[in-house]
């Protein structure tokens, strides 16, 4: 027998070809690709795109690089991939093509295809922080199309902060992770709707970016140790150039200047006598009634380091849960 009869058939004499699905992310400008995508873009053998208003299309335009307006079906995009081993590449939209990726998913599962080699390659990635560009997204659509909040004003959102904040307080207090992520987005919500209400403003307005770039102004501004050439390197040489910083800044004749007067008592104590320790000032009002007396006490707690406001709520919590105990045993007893 020749030896040659039963050796394996030959291999093809080209590879099955490439077809690449190429993403994008909204949130980074058009344009912005990474090396890899670009390399891959300038090589395939045909690039399409069944999006037409995709705005990667006039990028890759002016870069020269000739896209089809449309994505045939899987077949025919595999067979034009297994002729002779060419490139192509599909620009994904933003629904994701799912007609083109069902058909491959079905030829790839028959086991009775030669496929070629399949990559999902990631054209733009998304930043830190780059969820933050769908919020204000977002936040502005609805300004333009809800019947409420597009006649929103400040005034009316005020106490929606002030709920928010206790929500968001509570839920670090009783240490739940699901309710803590949850109420820092609805912290968030109040600084962008607030921030697109004043986007409004037909004299002054501020945009959500020139709130943003304020707050990096002012962070790196009262950070010197790490943005500039001062040095720290205890928390309390931190707190000291935060407010040597801030002192320059606000220029005020008094310590109490920029405490807020409506908030609950407790933290207004603890924070005007921080502020009176802080400047050396001794000024403890003497006098008689039990809001003297809680004011002392919330002087002395703050003076050992204790937030009066944080210890009285931690006190309340549990005396609420003392409550609760003997109304169940009442309860209980009762049956």
């Amino acid at each position: 027998m020749n030896a040659d009869a039963t050796a394996a058939p030959d291999a093809p004499d080209t590879a099955p070809g490439r077809l690449v699905l190429l993403t994008t992310s909204h949130r980074v400008a058009p344009g912005l690709l990474s090396w890899p995508a670009w390399q891959t873009l300038r090589a395939a053998d045909r690039v399409l795109c069944a999006d037409d208003a995709h705005p990667q299309l006039p990028y890759l335009r002016e870069a020269g690089i000739a896209v089809e307006r449309a994505v045939p079906g899987a077949r025919e995009v595999v067979e034009f991939c297994r002729d002779g081993g060419r490139t192509a590449v599909v620009i994904t939209s933003a629904d994701g093509d799912s007609e083109l990726t069902d058909g491959l998913a079905r030829m790839a599962g028959s086991g009775r295809e030669t496929m070629p080699d399949l990559e999902l390659l990631p054209g733009s990635y998304d930043l830190p922080g780059a969820r933050l560009l769908d919020v204000a997204q977002v936040m502005d659509q609805i300004r333009r199309q809800c019947p409420w909040s597009g006649v929103r004003t400040h005034e009316d959102l005020a106490k929606y902060g002030i709920e928010e904040m206790y929500e968001l307080v509570e839920a670090i207090e009783e240490g739940d992770r699901e309710a803590l992520r949850e109420e820092l987005g609805d912290v968030l919500l109040q600084v962008v709707f607030h921030a697109r209400i004043a986007q409004d403003d037909p004299d002054e307005p501020f945009s959500v970016d020139d709130v943003a770039g304020t707050l990096v102004d002012k962070l790196i501004r009262r950070h010197p140790h790490i943005f500039g050439e001062e040095a720290a390197h205890t928390p309390e040489d931190v707190k000291a150039h935060w407010l040597r910083e801030k002192a320059v800044e606000k220029q005020r004749a008094s310590v109490t200047e920029g405490i807020p007067l409506g908030q609950p008592a407790l933290a207004l104590a603890g924070k005007l006598a921080s502020r009176a320790r802080t400047a050396g000032i001794d000024a403890l009002p003497v006098g008689e009634g039990i809001g003297y007396e809680l004011l002392a006490l919330a002087v002395r707690a703050e003076a050992s380091g204790t937030d009066p406001e944080t210890a009285l709520r931690a006190a309340a919590r549990t005396y609420r849960d003392a409550i609760r105990s003997v109304e169940e045993a009442a309860s209980g007893a009762a049956e």
